[in-house]
């Protein structure tokens, strides 16, 4: 089976970072009350001129110049977000013009919420696999993932429960088709409103939680996704250099390590200083574990999403 490898990767976030203590200033909240929760210290937020858009060419922009390849070599081009500048045109389409990217490619947005950035990776390996099918069997194949969110645009700065959580940035990666790579996916759903956002529309769109239900949900879809993808796979936890899961909250993070009986120094976390950025959650992480060498050549990684929709989704895939 042809499966993805990781070529290069990038990132970007916003100027500005906001604090604990800052967000104490406009809502009735604390560092002594928000780090126990979730293991976040301060986030990137927005400012002006800064856009899902803005930040998704930057990180897009980096990954491509890590890759060593040219524009051309792109065969399809996709962007998971929840919050694009625009119903119209979709933030790849923004990306494709600023990379001058080939006009015979597929260029899309991915909507999967915490989760998009895998489903991204799947829907490009299969549009990878459709075209190594039809051109030509022997030639590299390649595509850029990108995930990025303005989601501090929806936040409701009186509710403390929510605004606390969430931050800005984009995360992109390029992988290749290859043969006979590790890999194996898994994608999941269930339809439900734990996590809702309304828009577009006249009315202004802000994130609705229920906190205690989305722990249960995450909790069960992290550690299933390892579970499944250990299984398809035929290894062990031991096996595994780096698990790079949703930058959502520490504590889900720390309740699955400990339920999968796994060492911690396996699960990267950046969600201290990132918060929760949707859908450039895991691309962010997986672009700063590779920065900082703890995520190397050759090594094999669980990337795993879960979110809104609901969604969740896992990939085991190599950097090359």
């Amino acid at each position: 089976m042809k499966g993805l490898r990781i070529i290069s990767t990038g990132s970007a976030r916003p100027a500005k970072t906001v604090t604990n203590d800052d967000l104490a200033k406009i809502v009735d909240t604390s560092d002594d009350w928000i780090y126990p929760r979730t293991g976040i210290h301060s986030r990137y937020l927005c400012g002006e001129g800064e856009t899902t858009s803005t930040l998704a060419i930057q990180a897009a922009k980096e990954a491509m110049e890590r890759s060593g390849l040219g524009a051309d070599d792109i065969s399809a081009l996709i962007c998971a977000t929840t919050s694009p500048d625009h119903v119209a045109p979709n933030v790849a389409c923004q990306i494709q013009r600023a990379l001058d990217m080939p006009e015979t490619i597929p260029v899309l947005d991915i909507n999967a919420a915490c989760t998009g950035f895998i489903y991204a990776l799947e829907t490009a390996r299969g549009f990878l696999t459709m075209k190594s099918a039809e051109d030509q069997p022997d030639r590299p194949l390649y595509a850029l993932i990108v995930g990025a969110e303005h989601l501090s645009k929806m936040l409701d700065f009186t509710d403390r429960t929510t605004c606390v959580l969430f931050g800005d940035g984009a995360g992109a990666a390029v992988v290749e088709l290859a043969e006979d790579v590790p890999y194996a996916s898994m994608l999941g759903a269930k339809g439900g409103d734990e996590i809702s956002c309304e828009g577009p529309g006249p009315v202004p769109a802000k994130i609705q939680m229920d906190g205690k239900a989305v722990f249960r949900f995450a909790t069960g879809a992290l550690t299933r996704c390892v579970d499944i993808l250990l299984e398809k796979s035929g290894r062990t936890i031991d096996d595994i250099d780096q698990v790079i899961c949703h930058q959502a909250n520490e504590r889900i993070v720390d309740f699955c390590i400990r339920k999968l009986k796994a060492p911690e120094t396996k699960f990267f976390k950046n969600m201290d200083h990132y918060g929760n950025t949707g859908a450039a959650s895991v691309a962010l992480a997986l672009d700063e574990a590779m920065c900082g060498n703890v995520v190397k050549s050759g090594d094999s990684l669980l990337l795993v999403g879960f979110g809104a929709g609901l969604t969740w989704a896992g990939v085991l895939i190599t950097v090359k």
